[in-house]
């Protein structure tokens, strides 16, 4: 049993269904109103031509081939029977309710299958889409991943999110009161932000009383308006040691039983740009637990 001083999301779903469960990343061919004209043209300023979903199934191929296509190449990692099917790539509940409908149930039905993780933004839970989710809730293990990536205005303007704080705010109230799992996406080392600013949002995220967050680094991935950005107007990027000490900081503010879903974010090796520190997961996380160990700190010790 792996030894953490966080909580992870294997062992949250190891203590749920008492075995390894293996999560799929599919891309079910949705956009974004933040790139189809309805919020912006253009998508967050980070974003990439693939919405996030990097390691995610192809769109061209059906949700039953790429499901088929990532148990084989992830059952060289791990042995599992059990899976979860990830909705990462863009918006994942911007649909028409009968194409969600249709493509959460083909998810679902493929056998061994024990849940649905839906990645959206908080700005696209109609009613109907809420009361869809509700329904699944009922049915499955569902969890709805939410990209605020920081609290503040400043940074909410310079990265393009499309909508304030205060709709973040309204989801995570809807999704609670239908007792939705929810986990939030923040980044540490957008433009501009002190590390004071980026425990504020994780502070913030760990006050909201949902069940998971996700930390991720930022990394500047080529082709991308950030990259463009940079190129003109370089600011300070994050050491591989001050993001450390930024997730060791932003974990003890956590509480105890909030699952710590990631602690790294890493791209395609051939799109990173910078900081290629980013693209070593495996010494970013042994740092992480490098840090932990050192300080003799763990999750929640700050949490009040």
């Amino acid at each position: 049993m792996e030894k953490k001083r966080y909580y992870t999301l294997n062992q949250e779903l190891r203590k749920v269904f008492g075995e390894k469960v293996v999560k799929l990343s599919l891309d079910a061919g949705f956009t974004c109103p933040n790139r189809d004209g309805n919020i912006g043209k253009r998508g967050c300023i980070f974003c990439g031509e693939k919405g996030g979903g990097e390691f995610a199934g192809s769109r061209i191929q059906s949700i039953e081939e790429q499901i088929e296509q990532q148990k084989k190449l992830l059952s060289k990692k791990w042995k599992a029977n059990s899976y979860i099917a990830y909705f990462q790539s863009f918006t994942n509940t911007y649909a028409p309710i009968e194409k969600l409908q249709k493509i959460y149930w083909q998810a679902l039905n493929i056998k061994g299958m024990v849940g649905l993780a839906i990645a959206t933004r908080p700005d696209c839970l109609s009613d109907e889409v809420l009361s869809l989710l509700e329904q699944l809730n009922q049915k499955t293990f569902l969890w709805i991943e939410l990209g605020l990536q920081s609290i503040h205005f400043k940074t909410e303007k310079f990265i393009r999110r499309g909508y304030p704080l205060s709709v973040y705010n309204q989801a995570i109230e809807e999704l609670k009161k239908r007792k939705i799992r929810v986990v939030t996406h923040l980044i540490m080392g957008l433009p501009y932000e002190t590390k004071e600013e980026m425990l504020k949002s994780i502070e913030a995220v760990a006050y909201t009383d949902t069940w998971g967050i996700k930390l991720h680094s930022l990394y500047i991935q080529k082709g991308t308006d950030l990259y463009k950005y940079y190129l003109k107007n370089p600011f300070p990027l994050l050491s591989k040691q001050e993001y450390i000490n930024i997730v060791v900081d932003g974990i003890e503010l956590l509480p105890k039983a909030m699952v710590v879903h990631r602690v790294t974010g890493d791209g395609e090796k051939e799109l990173l740009y910078a900081p290629k520190w980013s693209s070593d997961k495996r010494s970013v996380l042994n740092g992480i637990d490098q840090e932990l160990n050192r300080r003799n700190t763990y999750q929640g010790i700050r949490f009040h």
